[in-house]
């Protein structure tokens, strides 16, 4: 009779340990940033797409929270810290973090590839050879973001062997929307501004701002600029919801290349943004700015992060990087 007690409890505990084991979370914690990039995220938020996703996969009401950062390093430090199931940033944060977690944070998708803009109210610089000490340039986070890192590249192609971060003392920590605020105001020690769609076309309507440098230059051609990235605690034991997830986020990334002009009267409306529909679809309908989950030439960073030392880890390709949902993808 006691074994017969001990042997059901024993079973009991097995199923309940079980059925915790593959129990799954029911709220998932994600950050975006400002500007066009996150045009997706803006209408899952909005949409509820991925409440709507994880209803059908059988995982009932989900709780989605929504936190906004104004840079990488914040939001690295989120994610670290568990406070944050899914980061969105520039390819360098992310790759920076795969290599310092030894691949327990990974990157889950390609959000986008666009061009971003160096611009200066300086009249006198017409090159980053041109900068000078009394110069300072916005970056949304520096030495880590998408951002600073190719004002590193930059610097490694025109200065020579040795020199990539010899800009970087010029750099300073702001947010998008500061950074334009800085910029455009003609007043402060900003003198330039790295930025990304529609703040880098906002500041070029303003009389004496010119441009300096193009990421597409530097990078030789289109790239990826943002991905999204999480850990693989996350990623292992919340299958469907993960899944879920990536459902939403194409399903937004669809939804805007379906129908450009719609998709800017979206942001428009999401962001509370100021801009009239027709410069934000210029901007969604320029052929440089694609909307995309296949990551592009993602490996160009990871290249040149590796070879100025700042990941110690080298991956053999794109895939290394990635959770395997899209390694089917034509990533580069």
């Amino acid at each position: 009779m006691y074994k017969r007690i001990l042997w059901l409890a024993l079973s009991a505990g097995l199923i309940v340990t079980t059925q915790l084991a593959h129990a799954e979370a029911n709220e998932l914690r994600i950050a975006k940033q400002y500007g066009i990039s996150y045009l997706p995220m803006l209408i899952i938020e909005a949409d509820k797409l991925v409440e709507k996703h994880a209803k059908a996969a059988g995982l009932g009401d989900i709780k989605v929270t929504w936190a906004t950062f104004a840079g990488a390093n914040v939001m690295n430090d989120a994610l670290l810290s568990n406070s944050l199931d899914i980061a969105s940033a520039g390819v360098p944060p992310a790759i920076t973090l795969w290599d310092k977690t030894r691949g327990d944070v990974k990157l889950i998708a390609a959000m986008n590839s666009m061009p971003n803009l160096l611009n200066t109210r300086n009249p006198r610089i017409k090159s980053i050879r041109d900068f000078t000490d009394k110069d300072k340039i916005a970056v949304p986070a520096v030495k880590v973001g998408f951002q600073p890192v190719v004002l590193q590249m930059a610097a490694l192609q025109t200065f020579g062997e040795g020199q990539q971060f010899k800009l970087d003392p010029l750099t300073v920590s702001l947010a998008h929307p500061d950074g334009l605020a800085a910029l455009v105001s003609g007043v402060g020690e900003i003198t330039a501004h790295f930025t990304a769609p529609p703040f880098s076309q906002r500041e070029l309507e303003t009389q004496g701002i010119h441009t300096v440098l193009n990421s597409y230059d530097v990078l030789g051609g289109p790239a990826t600029f943002n991905v999204l990235y999480g850990s693989r605690r996350f990623h292992d034991n919340n299958p469907k919801l993960y899944a879920a997830f990536l459902k939403a986020y194409e399903e937004a990334t669809a939804t805007i290349n379906r129908d450009k002009r719609a998709a800017a009267q979206r942001y428009l409306e999401l962001s509370k943004d100021k801009d009239s529909v027709e410069d934000i679809y210029k901007i969604v309908s320029d052929p440089q700015v694609i909307f995309t989950t296949t990551p592009q030439n993602v490996t160009k960073f990871s290249d040149f992060l590796f070879k100025i030392g700042s990941i110690k880890q080298k991956p053999a390709s794109w895939k290394d990087l990635f959770f395997p949902e899209v390694h089917a993808l034509p990533g580069s």
